[in-house]
């Protein structure tokens, strides 16, 4: 497995980066922990270091059945979680990241990220200053290694920037969701922000197994996608209809294309979700996908009918 240095750090973080919000099972439907641990266990067995979860998936349960999973090899992993907007005073970040070492069964973690961004989901603001200096006690506490963020704008990013050291940047990004390309990007990669990718297959659309007539099961949040939107599905089809020649001439899953395509970008790891061991084993073999510059400029124009229907929204669900 490939590795990306996380930010300024010493740390190497696996180029596909096992995600587990899906795993909390809150937002989700069909999601069962046995299946869960299964595909935590077979990403370790196919070279997959690095774990990304959050407090709010399931309210802690991912955190736990993640942790489980791991069991006696956490010296040998990676665990990143999120502290989530309601939690952003001093006490409650530090209370938060005490109930999250508790659930993984560690005593530390290599990242720890703000969730998004302060005043979030009807939370009173919170001054970043005052969340830093949480974030910074628990680093001087070997709580945690590095900190990070997530769902933060190039503003925002800059802002905390300035207050103190900030290793890594989550956005959605995928080859239909690609707003983090307008300038963030490139300022990352400028300051030696990592770019860990969330939903780099566009919640499983780009795996080609959601077909025009797709309706999910009640309780599934993809509803709320705006890519699964009847203005936007079509044009959805259309590219996989086209990307799909490219994953068989070489051999590989459309999902595969879309992993490979990400991490093709330098300082870019992504996230990968997975309800079972098949789905992780198959996400890890991406890592070893390598796409040339006239495939890479081929997947652009694909894509660009469907990013030219998105407003510049850089949230993908309509909640």
């Amino acid at each position: 497995m490939q590795t990306t240095i996380l930010g300024k750090t010493d740390i190497h973080l696996s180029t596909i980066i096992m995600g587990t919000w899906q795993t909390g099972k809150a937002m989700w439907a069909g999601i069962s922990d046995a299946q869960s641990e299964k595909a935590i266990r077979a990403a370790m067995d196919a070279g997959i270091t690095t774990f990304d979860t959050a407090e709010v998936y399931g309210n802690g349960h991912s955190e736990k059945v993640l942790g489980k999973a791991i069991g006696s090899n956490r010296d040998k992993v990676h665990l990143l979680s999120k502290v989530f907007s309601n939690h952003l005073k001093r006490d409650q970040v530090i209370q938060a990241c005490n109930r999250s070492l508790k659930n993984l069964g560690t005593d530390y973690l290599d990242l720890y990220q703000i969730h998004w961004p302060p005043g979030s989901f009807g939370a009173k603001p919170v001054p970043m200053e005052e969340t830093m200096d949480a974030l910074n006690e628990l680093k001087l506490e070997g709580k945690i290694r590095a900190i990070g963020v997530s769902n933060f704008s190039l503003d925002q990013l800059k802002a905390i920037s300035r207050i103190g050291a900030v290793e890594s940047l989550q956005p959605p990004y995928s080859l239909f969701w690609r707003h983090v390309e307008n300038d963030t990007l490139a300022w990352c990669q400028a300051n030696q922000v990592t770019v860990m990718a969330y939903s780099p297959m566009a919640q499983g659309l780009l795996t080609g197994k959601f077909g025009p007539e797709h309706r999910f099961e009640k309780g599934d949040h993809r509803s709320n996608n705006r890519l699964f939107q009847p203005d936007v599905y079509p044009k959805v089809q259309t590219a996989l209809a086209a990307l799909r020649p490219i994953a068989e001439k070489k051999g590989i899953t459309l999902g595969q294309l879309a992993l490979a395509w990400v991490i093709a970008k330098p300082g870019v790891c992504a996230i990968a979700g997975a309800r079972n061991a098949e789905q992780s084993t198959s996400n890890a073999k991406a890592a070893t996908v390598t796409l040339s510059e006239s495939e890479l400029a081929e997947l652009d124009r694909i894509s660009r009918p469907v990013t030219a229907c998105i407003d510049d929204n850089p949230v993908p669900w309509k909640w």
